[in-house]
C-alpha cells in the first residue's frame, strides 16, 4: 500500500530536520562506524569558515560541492572523511567586536585592556560557531563533528607554536626591518589578501626637486617624496644617461634631500618622464630598487598616516594636508611642470577601510627565498620554500581545476615576497618569542653566568616563560599575533592530530581534494602546499578545486550594502535546501562565476516536487510487480539508455564536472522519464503483460535516488525511506 505521505505535497520542513537527525544519529558521517571492509581513503577537510557572521552563498556553494563528492564517494564504498572546522579569522573578529564595542559603550581596545577584550572576542567567537555548526548542518552537510577543530584551540595552538619553533631553527622565520602593508586605521600590519583596491580618481603631479635638478619626476604622492634618495631611469633610456651615478644635494620644502640617479629595470620608461622618485621606506618596488643600489632608507610618515619630519609647517600634518602645502611650494618654486587627472588604484584595509601605508616596520618574518637543508625520502637536498610550493604542481602531483589557475599560481610564486606573519592585534596565536629585560639582575655569587643570557627565547609548549636562567631578569613576551593565514596553512595536517603521529594524519593525509574560491589560491591554498611540504614532506592535497564567486542574475558581485545579497538559510526555509543545493551547482563550472536568483532557486523547488510525483506514480503504478526483471525489447533499449546516463553522470562526477551531472540527471528525469517514459508508460500499465515494464520503472526510479542523492539528499532520502528499503540511502551502494 502507497504510503500516505505521498497522498500530500511532499514538505522540505517537515522533513529536512528530521532526516538530518537520522543521519547524524546513524553515526555514519564518522568513517570509523561505516559498515563493510572498506580499504579505499576519501578526505576532505572543510575550508574554515571564519567566527565573524552567517554563512552566505559562497559558503553554501562550498558546502554543496563537498558534500556532493563526500556522499558519493561514501556509496562508492570509501573510507570517507569530511572534517569540519572554523577559522579565528583575527583581525575580522577582533574588528568586529571592537566596532560593536565601541558603538554601544564609546570605548576601545586600550580602554578595556587586553585581558577583557580578549574575553568578550572569545564568548563572541563561541556563539559564531555555535551558529555556523548550525547553519552548516541546514545546507545537509554530512559531516564528521565530532572532528571539529578550530584554529585557536588547544591542539591547533600547539600546532602552531611546533610550527613556528621549527621553522626559526632553520633559519626560515626572522625579524626584521621591512616595508609592510600598514593599515592606520586598524593599527596592525596585514596580508596582501586583506587589501581591496578600489579605482579613483587623482592627479599625477610632474615637477623638478629644485631648479637647479636636470631630471623631472611624476607621482601622485608628492608627499612620500620628502623621504626619496635617489631618481631611478630605466637603463635603456637615451634621455637621462649622462646623469646615472651622479649625486644632488637639494633642499625640497624645508627638508634637505641627497638624490643619487641610478639606473634600474623596474622602471617604465613610458610612464611619466620615465623618471621616478625612489622612496625606500614608503613603496615596496622602490624598496626593491633601494635594496639593489644600497640606497639609505628615510622613513616620513608614521603609524597614525601623519608626517614625522621635523619641518614646523609639515611636522604632524595628515598625508592629504601636507601634499597640498607641498603643491602650494612647487607653484610658488616655479617647479610644477604638470598636473594631471588620472584613475588610480587605491589600497585599502578589507575590515576598516583605511587607506594602507607602506612603512618600514620590525616584524616577524617568512623567507620564501632562502635555500636550506630539507630532508625528503632519506637524502638532503638545498631548496626554498618557493620550490616547496611550485614543484607539486609543477609535476602535476597536485591537480588545479581548472588548469588556467596554475599560470596564475606559479606567477603568485615567482613574484612573491618574505612573507610578513606578525600582526598588532590581540585575538590570535601569540608569537611564541620571549625577549630578555634590557637590564640583566645579577644572582648574588652567580655574576659570572651573565654573558650566558639570551636575547631572546623561542618557546614551544613550556607555557609562559619567566625568568632569565642565569640571571634575575624576566623574559616578557612578544605582543604581537600571528598572521591567521599562518595558523590555517597547517590545516590539512593540524586538524589530524599533527605534531603527534596519529591513526588519522597516516589515514587521510595527505587529504584528497581541497575545494575554495578561487580568490584564495595564493594566500591560503600555497601556503598550505608549503607547510605540508616543510613539514610532512607531503602535499596537503591532490585536487585543487576551484570555484568562482556568486553573483546576482545582473552579474554584480552581492554585498549587503548593494542589498542584492541572498540568504541561503531564507531560501532554505522557502524552497527548500535540495532546491537551493542545486540551483548552486547547475551551470556552476569551476572556476567561473555564476549567476544566481530567487526564481533559479524556485525552479528546483518545482523539480523536487516533480521526483516526489514520480515516485509516487511507480509506486501507485507497481505493487501488483511480481518479478523484477525486464524482458521486453523496448525496455531492455530504454533501461540501457538509462545505463548510459548513470555511466556519463558517474564520469563527470569522478572527473569534477559536478554541473554537468546534475544537469544531465536533471533533464533525464524531467524531460525524459516523467514527460515521456512515464506518459508512454501509462497504457502498457494497463495491459495483463506489464510486468516487464513495472520493472523498469521500478529499476530506473532505485537508481535515479541514488544518483541523485549527493546533490538533492533530503528528498531522495525520504522517498528511500518510504520505500522501506533497510540501509539509509546515506550507505546505500553507488548504482555500477
Amino acid at each position: 500500500m502507497i504510503p500516505e505521505k505521498f497522498l500530500k505535497p511532499y514538505d522540505p520542513k517537515e522533513t529536512e530536520e528530521r532526516i538530518y537527525k537520522l543521519w547524524s544519529e546513524s553515526g555514519f558521517f564518522n568513517p570509523d562506524n561505516l559498515p563493510g571492509d572498506r580499504e579505499k581513503v576519501f578526505s576532505i577537510i572543510l575550508p574554515p569558515p571564519n567566527v565573524t557572521g552567517v554563512l552566505h552563498m559562497g559558503h553554501a556553494l562550498t558546502i554543496t560541492t563537498e558534500d556532493i563528492m563526500i556522499r558519493y564517494h561514501r556509496m562508492k564504498g570509501d573510507k570517507t572523511l569530511w572534517l569540519p572546522g572554523a577559522d579565528h579569522a583575527a583581525i575580522a573578529t577582533q574588528s568586529k567586536v571592537e566596532k560593536e564595542i565601541y558603538k554601544k559603550e564609546n570605548k576601545s581596545r586600550y580602554d578595556l585592556g587586553r585581558e577583557e577584550l580578549l574575553r568578550r572576542i572569545v564568548e563572541f567567537a563561541e556563539d559564531s560557531k555555535k551558529t555556523i555548526i548550525e547553519q552548516t548542518k541546514k545546507m545537509g552537510a554530512s559531516i564528521d563533528w565530532s572532528r571539529f577543530a578550530f584554529t585557536l584551540d588547544e591542539k591547533r595552538s600547539l600546532a602552531v607554536k611546533f610550527a613556528f619553533k621549527k621553522m626559526y631553527e632553520a633559519g626560515l622565520i626572522y625579524r626584521g626591518y621591512r616595508i609592510v602593508n600598514w593599515d592606520p586605521k586598524g593599527a596592525t600590519t596585514i596580508s596582501d589578501d586583506e587589501i581591496i583596491y578600489e579605482e579613483r580618481k587623482t592627479k599625477l603631479y610632474t615637477f623638478k626637486y629644485s631648479k637647479d635638478f636636470p631630471i623631472s619626476i611624476s607621482t601622485t604622492r608628492p608627499e612620500t617624496k620628502l623621504g626619496d634618495t635617489a631618481v631611478a631611469v630605466n637603463p635603456d633610456d637615451a634621455r637621462y644617461k649622462n646623469y646615472v651615478g651622479k649625486s644632488y644635494e637639494i633642499n625640497f620644502t624645508g627638508v634637505k634631500l641627497n638624490i643619487k640617479i641610478v639606473a634600474d629595470g623596474a622602471v617604465d620608461p613610458e610612464f611619466g618622464t620615465g623618471a621616478v622618485g625612489v622612496t625606500p621606506a614608503h613603496s615596496f618596488t622602490d624598496a626593491e630598487i633601494g635594496e639593489r643600489h644600497n640606497l639609505p632608507m628615510i622613513q616620513v610618515i608614521n603609524e597614525r598616516a601623519r608626517i614625522m619630519i621635523d619641518v614646523p609647517e609639515l611636522k604632524d600634518k595628515k598625508i592629504t594636508e601636507a601634499r597640498e602645502i607641498i603643491i602650494e611650494w612647487l607653484k610658488k618654486e616655479n617647479l610644477l611642470e604638470k598636473e594631471e587627472e588620472i584613475t588610480h588604484n587605491v589600497a585599502l584595509a578589507e575590515r576598516t577601510n583605511g587607506l594602507i601605508e607602506p612603512l618600514p616596520k620590525m616584524q616577524w618574518f617568512v623567507a620564501v627565498n632562502k635555500e636550506f637543508n630539507h630532508q625528503r625520502e632519506g637524502t638532503t637536498k638545498k631548496t626554498t620554500l618557493k620550490e616547496i610550493m611550485r614543484k607539486p604542481v609543477e609535476t602535476n602531483a597536485i591537480n588545479i581545476i581548472p588548469d588556467h589557475f596554475k599560470k596564475t599560481y606559479f606567477h603568485w610564486i615567482d613574484n612573491l615576497r618574505d612573507w610578513c606573519i606578525s600582526r598588532q592585534i590581540w585575538y590570535g596565536h601569540r608569537i611564541p618569542v620571549w625577549y630578555h629585560e634590557p637590564k640583566c639582575v645579577p644572582i648574588p655569587g652567580r655574576e659570572d653566568e651573565i654573558s650566558k643570557c639570551e636575547e631572546l627565547i623561542v618557546g614551544f609548549g613550556d607555557g609562559e616563560i619567566k625568568d632569565c636562567p642565569h640571571c634575575g631578569a624576566k623574559f616578557i613576551q612578544d605582543e604581537d599575533t600571528l598572521d591567521t593565514w599562518f595558523s590555517s596553512a597547517l590545516w590539512t595536517f593540524s586538524t589530524l592530530g599533527w605534531p603527534d603521529k596519529t591513526k588519522d594524519l597516516e589515514t587521510y593525509h595527505p587529504t584528497n581534494v581541497l575545494e575554495t574560491g578561487y580568490e584564495i589560491l595564493f594566500f591560503w591554498v600555497a601556503r598550505m602546499v608549503l607547510m605540508s611540504g616543510f613539514f610532512l614532506n607531503q602535499i596537503p592535497f591532490k585536487t585543487v578545486y576551484l570555484h568562482g564567486t556568486i553573483r546576482d542574475s545582473k552579474g554584480k558581485k552581492m554585498s549587503k550594502s548593494l542589498g542584492n545579497a541572498i540568504d541561503p538559510l531564507e531560501m532554505n526555509e522557502k524552497y527548500g535546501t535540495d532546491a537551493v543545493r542545486m540551483s548552486l551547482i547547475v551551470g556552476t563550472a569551476p572556476g567561473t562565476d555564476s549567476k544566481i536568483d530567487e526564481n533559479k532557486i524556485k525552479a528546483y523547488k518545482h523539480f523536487a516536487n516533480k521526483i516526489w510525483n514520480i515516485s509516487r506514480f511507480v509506486l501507485e503504478n507497481t505493487e501488483d510487480l511480481k518479478e523484477n526483471k525486464i524482458t521486453d525489447e523496448k525496455d531492455k533499449e530504454l533501461w540501457q539508455e538509462f545505463e548510459n546516463l548513470k555511466k556519463y553522470a558517474t564520469k563527470d562526477i569522478e572527473e569534477f564536472r559536478f554541473y554537468l551531472a546534475s544537469e544531465k540527471i536533471y533533464h533525464y528525469l524531467w524531460h525524459r522519464f516523467a514527460d515521456i517514459i512515464i506518459e508512454e508508460s501509462k497504457p502498457i500499465l494497463k495491459e495483463n503483460n506489464k510486468n516487464s515494464r513495472q520493472a523498469l520503472l521500478v529499476q530506473i526510479l532505485l537508481d535515479s535516488i541514488k544518483i541523485l542523492h549527493p546533490f538533492m539528499p533530503f528528498i531522495t532520502e525520504e522517498v528511500w525511506q518510504l520505500l522501506k528499503k533497510p540501509n539509509l540511502l546515506l550507505i546505500e551502494k553507488w548504482p555500477k
